[in-house]
């Protein structure tokens, strides 16, 4: 069985692009244009990791990375952004303070996401936060 993955992003183009690369590597991919939409996806069908943006309408990342730490404290989450150069450093250090495991600096290969999924997917780390 496929290892499952949810990405969440507003942008259309970033969700199809990652669901492409990630499905033609063999997993099965469900997307969400806000953190709200992909807490509740995730609620009814929990997948094996999160991949998830930080600047989003509704629900932005680092809260959506807080709420899903708390609700499910050994769930796997990478978090990705692509913001000004020196808020985006941080940004991603604040994600990886809330619960991301890995980071993701936009614009990231096809092969830098791919690592990335994999050695996560295969660690058997707690959460950092």
């Amino acid at each position: 069985m496929p290892q499952r993955i949810l990405v969440i992003d507003d942008e259309e183009s970033v969700r199809f692009v990652v669901q492409e690369i990630l499905a033609f590597a063999g997993y099965e991919v469900t997307t969400a244009p806000n953190g709200k939409v992909g807490l509740q996806l995730f609620r009814k069908d929990p997948t094996d990791l999160i991949i998830t943006d930080i600047f989003m309408p509704e629900m932005e990342g680092l809260e959506t990375i807080r709420e899903l730490r708390r609700e499910f404290p050994r769930l796997k989450i990478i978090a990705m952004s692509g913001g000004g150069e020196s808020g985006m450093l941080s940004f991603l250090t604040y994600a990886k303070r809330f619960g991301a495991l890995r980071t993701l600096r936009k614009p990231f290969s096809r092969q830098e996401l791919l690592i990335t999924v994999q050695e996560l997917l295969a660690a058997d780390e707690p959460p950092t936060a």
